[in-house]
């Protein structure tokens, strides 16, 4: 049996009662959060053209909602809308070692399938675990070199959206096989977007999402794939890595739940600047320094952290801003936090942030570039302006496993998120919180927004 094989049995066998209950509950934390991602686009670009699109070209409504807007769809392209908007601003979570956002693809085809198809809570739940359990061994197995030029979150995200939906629609080891052949194939997403500011991140998980639904709903019909799209010859690895481990594909399956493993975003900017971020932050709490007490800040940062922040020295974007070492640190430094009202009101405005921006550099450091992916350690080395060399280390990000969000952070991030864009009020953010802690129970997933 080869890895893929395996991998395909293990989903098809996969049933809601096999899932611990500590699983149960962080895929609902993990809905949240998501959620509140989706929410606090509302009205930014670029997400309105996405909202035009599928008005366009789809039906004016149908069972599956958008989030965005309130309307309806059919299940394809309220995947592609809510696919877009929930990795906008940058909160959305991100599990380490596969370097994959799994929520951003999983969720918006779990949740547009489990509506066309009136299935409960539980089911929902359970797609979605496989989805995560999935993309993240695939994303492990593609290794670090797949990260240096495709971003892992669009390309490994097809497959992980296109295995939620066929557990929804109860697939056999077989149709699973298929299934990731006609989503390994349409598999895209690359970097290069960065350095332009363009807006391509949102087109990425956008139809990543739609893409791997699209991919399940054929196969449900017939279609068949690629049936080694992974390991084979002319398969995703051969094209798309140079360090792919198959073994990562089946390892410790139903033994060691990797969903567990997914981070929470407490800065609202790309992972890699967070554990510079924090450990910035440790300095300055611990020797009481102000940003105007600092002259330069050296991070020292794995080699994935230089091939994405790398592209962007002066950001022209908010959006791009989040890829700025600088500007990330720089907000930290200054406004004391970088998060979503930071980032509008000052990452592009503020000379002092600008200033700051200008006295960050990054360092490749061994030990940094070691541990990484399975661990993103932060570490600083910040320079006083009256001549101190003091150093930061973070071995663990705020929002990591080992440091995570409580549920009343992660409530109190919701009701942060749907204030910054008013999508709901704060007696409706509390509903709507208390109604995700609750999935399981919900019998249908019908308009259950």
């Amino acid at each position: 049996m080869s890895h893929t094989q395996a991998l395909c049995r293990f989903l098809a066998d996969l049933a809601y009662e096999q899932l611990p209950e500590p699983v149960l509950a962080r895929t609902e934390d993990l809905y949240l959060d998501w959620l509140a991602s989706a929410l606090a686009s509302q009205g930014a670009h670029p997400i309105p053209l996405f909202e035009r699109y599928a008005q366009k070209m789809g039906p004016s409504s149908g069972p599956a909602q958008v989030i965005v807007n309130g309307g309806s769809s059919s299940a394809y392209f309220a995947a592609l809308v809510n696919g877009a908007s929930s990795h906008l601003v940058e909160q959305d979570d991100l599990h380490n070692s596969s370097v994959l956002h799994p929520a951003t693809v999983v969720f918006p085809a779990a949740l547009a399938a489990a509506q066309d198809l009136g299935k409960s809570g539980r089911d929902l739940l359970l797609a979605s675990v496989a989805g995560y359990e999935a993309g993240i061994r695939i994303g492990e197995f593609m290794g670090r070199s797949h990260y240096r030029i495709f971003h892992t979150t669009a390309t490994v995200g097809t497959l992980a959206a296109a295995v939620a939906v066929g557990k929804l629609m109860d697939f056999n080891e077989e149709q699973f096989i298929n299934l990731l052949g006609s989503a390994g194939t349409q598999a895209a997403g690359l970097w290069e977007f960065l350095r332009d500011a363009a807006d391509s991140k949102q087109l990425h998980t956008a139809k990543a999402a739609a893409d791997g639904l699209l991919a399940a709903y054929l196969t449900a019909d017939g279609l068949t794939g690629a049936r080694n799209i992974l390991e084979g010859d002319q398969g995703l690895a051969a094209g798309m890595s140079t360090d792919a481990e198959p073994s990562k594909l089946s390892a410790d399956l139903g033994r060691r739940w990797a969903l567990l493993e997914t981070s929470f975003k407490f800065h609202a900017s790309c992972r890699h600047t967070h554990p510079a971020a924090d450990a910035l932050l440790e300095v300055m709490q611990r020797e009481g320094l102000g940003a105007a007490d600092i002259a330069h800040v050296e991070t020292r940062v794995h080699q994935g952290a230089i091939d994405v922040l790398g592209r962007v020295t002066v950001p022209t974007s908010v959006h791009q801003a989040k890829f700025s070492m600088g500007t990330v640190l720089g907000l930290i430094a200054v406004h004391g936090k970088a998060g979503l009202t930071e980032f509008h009101q000052w990452a592009l405005s503020d000379p002092a942030v600008s200033a700051f921006r200008d006295n960050v550099s990054m360092a490749l450091d061994a030990e940094v570039d070691g541990a990484y992916p399975q661990r993103w350690l932060g570490r600083v080395i910040v320079s006083t302006v009256d001549g101190r060399s003091l150093h930061g280390a973070i071995d663990e990000p705020k929002g990591d496993p080992g440091n995570t969000l409580s549920r009343a952070e992660l409530a109190d991030k919701f009701q942060r998120l749907t204030q910054f864009s008013g999508a709901r009020s704060p007696a409706q953010a509390h509903a709507l919180i208390d109604k995700v802690w609750n999935l399981r129970n919900a019998a249908s997933m019908a308009h259950w927004l």
